[in-house]
C-alpha cells in the first residue's frame, strides 16, 4: 500500500484492492479513513513527520 501511494496513487484507487483478512468485516474493503490512518501511523513509525490529528472535521 505504501509504495503504490509513494508512486503517486490516490487512496481512493488503493482502497478497493485491500481486503479486511479478519474479525466483523472480513473480506471486506476498509473504509478511505482507515487507509489513511494506517498511512499516517506507517508514516511515523518510519520515522517521518507525525501523521495529523482528527480535530473533528468539517
Amino acid at each position: 500500500m505504501r509504495w503504490r501511494k509513494a508512486l503517486g496513487e490516490s487512496v481512493g484507487r488503493i482502497q478497493p484492492d485491500l481486503i479486511i483478512p479478519t474479525g466483523r468485516r472480513k473480506g471486506q474493503n476498509p473504509s478511505l479513513a482507515s487507509v489513511y490512518r494506517a498511512l499516517g501511523r506507517a508514516r511515523e513509525a518510519d520515522g517521518g513527520a507525525p501523521a495529523p490529528q482528527d480535530g473533528g472535521g468539517r
